[in-house]
């Protein structure tokens, strides 16, 4: 496998020189993609696997094209304590610290869950869930001391069939949302990570088993899933990526293909899209207008959230990162960028506005669901529908 994706970024390597990674499960797959991907950027990458041959070639692999022995492969059981604290000192003593987990150690687990073995749930229970536990145990506690770090888990899509392993990837969700609530302020960024549809020899067979219950064949389903398909290579650098964007993607649960964007070159940028602006004065003189508006919102907002309680100002907070693709911070700026270049005469540069308009609709669907009082749910929405209806007047005229 090559490192054509990578390179292709533009991102200069030894972007994450003196960084030391750890990725379980690297033995091969997505996890060995990532190490590749991270080596390149110049993180120094620990193969945290249970398989020992196939850890051991993927680190004299790595380390042959990537010289300075910065691949270090550690037998590791991630579901087992003992092994995890083994894992810790080992790194310790080689590269004095560890800067970023990855949890990319895996089993899938197939079936109606009526009818997959409890001993099948338990083993996928040791790996996909109390392995990360065990991990955030041994090394967040570094991290927060020397505030700096990322604890990443990996999530996937779920669907029928696939209860035994789905139930505990949704539980990473939650373990990296509970993290992220915990960690704030430390230095230290948990979130969630989905590599996507992957043809690994894993995926591959877990899908030959999964099409004929969902009554379709394998090349059936590929075509109808085939844009959610990525290739290793393209998940695992994404994985590296998300690393190196951390902070950027804390709290959030992402997918590789939005890590890769962050780099902002081959995958169409993320966040923030530039456009050659080629407005009319009198239009442009309107979206400004309309742009103070929203942005007069957000701020409003933005300092009503500030007096909550703490609790309640994270959980908001959160909120709306995932909901509208960037913290409320980086909103108001982006959308205090859009205003002054909307009142030059040259680029003007557009934050996706339909996903701040989406958080608007969520916040409806939301007041649905705890506003009893009818009377009250009706002055709520008017509000709500007034804010949605501020950014889609805004982004009718920035089209």
């Amino acid at each position: 496998m090559g490192e054509k994706v990578i390179e292709s970024l533009g991102l200069k390597p030894g972007a994450m020189k003196g960084e030391t990674v750890i990725v379980t499960g690297a033995g091969g797959g997505i996890g060995l993609e990532a190490a590749r991907a991270l080596l390149w950027l110049g993180a120094s990458v620990v193969i945290a696997e249970i398989n020992r041959a196939s850890g051991e070639k993927a680190a004299t692999d790595l380390n042959t094209k990537f010289p300075g022995q910065r691949a270090l492969f550690v037998p590791t059981d991630v579901g087992d304590e003992d092994s995890v604290q083994s894992l810790r000192e080992t790194v310790i003593q080689r590269f004095g610290k560890v800067d970023a987990v990855l949890n990319n150690a895996t089993i899938a687990v197939l079936g109606q869950v009526k009818d997959v073995p409890i001993a099948q749930w338990d083993a996928s229970y040791r790996v996909n869930l109390r392995g990360p536990v065990l991990l955030a145990r041994a090394f967040l506690p570094d991290m927060i001391a020397r505030r700096h770090g990322a604890f990443v888990c990996v999530s996937s899509t779920g669907t029928a069939y696939l209860g035994g392993y789905e139930t505990f990837k949704a539980a990473q969700v939650h373990l990296a949302n509970t993290l992220d609530a915990e960690l704030e302020g430390t230095g230290v960024f948990a979130y969630t990570i989905g590599p996507g549809l992957v043809p690994t020899e894993t995926a591959a067979n877990a899908v030959r088993q999964l099409a004929p219950s969902l009554g379709m064949t394998l090349d059936e389903f590929y075509k109808i899933n085939k844009g959610a398909l990525v290739t290793a290579e393209e998940a695992g650098v994404g994985f590296a990526l998300s690393i190196l964007f951390a902070e950027k993607f804390k709290g959030m649960e992402i997918s590789s293909m939005q890590a890769l964007k962050a780099a902002d070159i081959n995958y169409g940028g993320a966040g923030v899209e530039k456009v050659v602006a080629d407005f009319e004065s009198e239009k442009r003189q309107q979206a400004a207008t309309q742009c103070a508006k929203v942005l007069k919102t957000l701020r409003e907002q933005s300092d009503g959230w500030k007096k909550r309680s703490i609790f309640e100002r994270q959980w908001v907070i959160r909120d709306f990162k995932k909901t509208a693709g960037m913290s409320v911070e980086e909103w108001l700026a982006a959308l205090a960028e859009l205003e002054g270049s909307l009142d030059g005469e040259g680029e003007v540069v557009l934050p996706p506005l339909e996903k701040l308009a989406s958080y608007y609709e969520h916040q409806a669907e939301l007041a649905k669901g705890y506003e009893k009082n009818p009377a009250k749910l009706e002055e709520s929405l008017r509000y709500v529908y007034g804010w949605r209806d501020e950014v889609a007047a805004l982004e009718k005229l920035t089209a």
